[in-house]
């Protein structure tokens, strides 16, 4: 049986660590989540070399003191975990700020190989790091790699198998100052007399974290005499000093890495530029920055709307032959309620769905390109001067850049931004960004309704009015509910990076995997509930006498449970354009966005008896028949508005840790739908906008 490694993959965000995490486990990697707590857990295996290496991907954090959630989950697996290595990636361009989480992993005193990341940048850059010299300093070994390209991967392995036959655990000497040391003494002697011990952790690290005022050792330390001791202590070192321990303590280990580096970094006469530097000229330009960020995410949109067409094409023809043969399989003119829940119920709620697949892998796979590139981490720094207006920072513009994709993992997101103000408002209107959900609802009701000339123009417009509502929602509650200061927050950019296929393909994979799973889970079971909805009870055969197939459905819908509520609705949703049917489909979109179009596919297809040819006409087409252009505009802007899925609603209540906000956001969001589509749906009346 082989032998088993378990690796802790660690880092600075934009590390290049998810790259990586991929190179070494490819496919054979799941998510799931740390007990406890909502933050992403990534893990995968390999073998190599008789070796089965399991490796863990740690959340991105800057530190191990648990300032934030994602800190505390990477630190405390390390803690109580005990991996048999940590491999820290190192972003070699940034390596002084990098190698801050590195020392720490040090005082800790794991078992530390160090992944030196993008060293082909660092080259090209004019810089040249003696990495054994750097190596023998700090006491770890040092692996040079190339995460994009896949360049070091053996190299790390064996390192990783050598460092975790020794046993060898990492160390580092560093002399944080006489007043700190002498306040340290005093605490660890008090951690020995009184036997103190958390997960085997030196005296010297906890006394350490006391000093630092870490919140998770403290809690951890039952003591009155250690916690008054680590008190007076912080009060002597600030007398003395000037300043909090915390800075201390810091700045003696940014001068510990800044003495390596000295010795073992050099710098050529002719360090140039970065192209990233000259590249930021332009696309980070104040004045240039947002019109260029724009005019990407219109490219994104385009290309997104222009490639799909054919694979929906395809894919919508296959469904109609599908939702045929299966009519067949019964005699011409014989209604069975099998029959009906197969082809109106499955294949036209699920296929409904499905057809917008290609058009959700496009514009993931276009956003990946931009994600991988290190653009997007410049499209928040651009955002960031905006931000700062409405009393918020780039940092929380981050997670709204998740919210594309979907607004669940965006909103667990917010838990690296620590002002309370500023994460509990960036919450509360990440919903306004238009989550990948929302795309086959615009992918159905735009080519229904608008000329091809303007298709892409009716996307990039409708996810421009999310964002600018999402600004002025955030703009009104921090000047409302949120009032307070805004935090301090330093924007780091990663250097540019030509994406690779795979990791390109791996990061659009993920994000359409979830897709196809509510396709296969939630939304066939919704669909199977709302074709019973839709198509029980039935009415007596009496009223059906002398009436055409048409009005039969009607009347066979209206008599049905989901006609019932959708018909009680109606008087309310009427004035913003809606019907009966508009209705009931936005109910159950409550539940996945992507209902809505499967709600329609059904609603449109029971009852259609004796007109396969009516079967087979796109959905697309009974909504052009039914509906206008401002309707179509009207479902689109209140479904971007309206309240977020259940899902999306039970991340809010457990970030917030209240339904107070989770309720708030919810109604909040519904009434403010309702409102601006009324304006919008009665200024269209009035001026005869998209009637005709």
């Amino acid at each position: 049986m082989p032998k088993q490694i378990r690796v802790a993959l660690a880092g600075n965000p934009n590390s290049g660590k998810t790259t990586i995490f991929n190179n070494l486990v490819g496919a054979r990697q799941h998510v799931g989540n740390y007990p406890g707590v909502t933050v992403e857990k990534k893990e995968g295996s390999l073998s190599y070399n008789g070796f089965e290496i399991k490796v863990i991907d740690l959340p991105g954090t800057y530190s191990l003191t648990s300032y934030s959630i994602d800190e505390m989950v990477a630190r405390n697996f390390i803690i109580e975990e005990k991996p048999d290595v940590v491999v820290d990636i190192i972003d070699t361009s940034n390596l002084e700020r990098n190698l801050y989480l590195a020392v720490q992993f040090m005082e800790l005193g794991v078992p530390l190989v160090l992944a030196f990341n993008m060293s082909d940048v660092v080259e090209k850059k004019g810089i040249n790091i003696d990495v054994k010299h750097l190596s023998d300093l700090l006491g770890v070994p040092i692996i040079p790699t190339v995460g994009h390209k896949g360049k070091g991967m053996k190299e790390l392995l064996d390192a990783v198998i050598e460092i975790a036959d020794q046993k060898k655990k990492s160390e580092v000497n560093i002399r944080y100052g006489d007043e700190v040391e002498k306040e340290m003494e005093k605490i660890q002697g008090l951690i020995k007399e009184e036997s103190i011990t958390i997960n085997g952790l030196s005296p010297r690290w906890i006394a350490l974290k006391m000093l630092e005022n870490d919140k998770a050792v403290k809690e951890k330390i039952r003591s009155p005499k250690i916690i008054s001791a680590a008190e007076e202590g912080s009060r002597n070192i600030q007398v003395i000093t000037g300043d909090i321990p915390e800075i201390i303590i810091a700045e003696k280990r940014y001068g510990f890495i800044s003495g390596a580096c000295q010795k073992s970094v050099t710098r050529t006469v002719e360090e140039r530029r970065s192209i990233s530097d000259r590249i930021d000229k332009v696309l980070a330009n104040r004045f240039l920055g947002l019109p260029i960020f724009l005019a990407l995410m219109y490219l994104v949109f385009h290309l997104s709307f222009t490639y799909s067409e054919l694979p929906m094409d395809w894919i919508e023809s296959f469904f109609g032959w599908l939702g045929e043969t299966v009519t067949n399989l019964w005699p011409k003119g014989e209604e069975s309620v099998l029959k009906s829940l197969l082809v109106d119920g499955v294949i036209a709620g699920v296929g409904g769905v499905l057809v917008f697949l290609p058009i959700i892998f496009f514009f993931f796979f276009f956003i990946a390109i931009l994600e991988d590139s290190g653009y997007m981490a410049r499209a928040a720094f651009i955002m960031d001067r905006i931000m700062h207006k409405v009393g918020l920072h780039g940092k929380s513009f981050i997670p709204m850049l998740i919210g594309f994709g979907c607004n669940v993992p965006a909103i667990m997101a917010t838990r690296t931004i620590e002002n309370k103000a500023d994460r509990f408002t960036t919450i509360m209107v990440n919903p306004l960004i238009s989550c990948g959900a929302r795309l086959p609802i615009y992918a159905l009701i735009i080519p229904a309704f608008f000329p091809e000339r303007l298709h892409t123009e009716m996307l990039w417009l409708i996810y421009i009015i999310g964002i600018g509502l999402a600004i002025l929602g955030a703009w009104v509650l921090r000047n409302t509910v949120f009032e307070g200061e805004s935090a301090p927050f330093v924007m780091e950019l990663p250097p540019y990076r030509v994406p690779t296929i795979r990791g390109i393909l791996i990061h659009m994979w993920e994000r359409a995997w979830l897709y196809l799973k509510k396709a296969g889970l939630i939304i066939l079971t919704v669909s199977i509930i709302l074709w019973f909805f839709t198509s029980y009870p039935k009415p007596p055969e009496s009223q059906f006498r002398n009436l055409s197939g048409e009005q039969k459905n009607e009347i066979e819908l209206s008599y049905s449970i989901a006609g019932r509520i959708g018909h009680g609705l109606e008087p309310i949703l009427k004035p913003i354009g809606f019907d009966w049917r508009i209705g009931t489909a936005l109910i159950g979109a409550f539940a996945a966005k992507e209902v809505f179009v499967s709600q329609m596919a059904i609603t449109f297809a029971v009852g259609e008896e004796g007109g396969e040819e009516k079967r087979d006409e796109s959905l697309r087409s009974k909504l052009r028949d039914k509906y206008n252009p401002l309707i179509g505009f009207c479902i689109m802007l209140f479904s971007l508005i309206t309240a977020p899925c259940m899902v999306t609603i039970a991340v809010t209540k457990k970030e917030t840790g209240s339904w107070k906000w989770a309720l708030a956001q919810l109604f909040g969001l519904t009434a403010l739908a309702y409102v601006i589509t009324f304006i919008v749906y009665q200024a269209g009346l009035i001026l005869k906008i998209g009637i005709g």
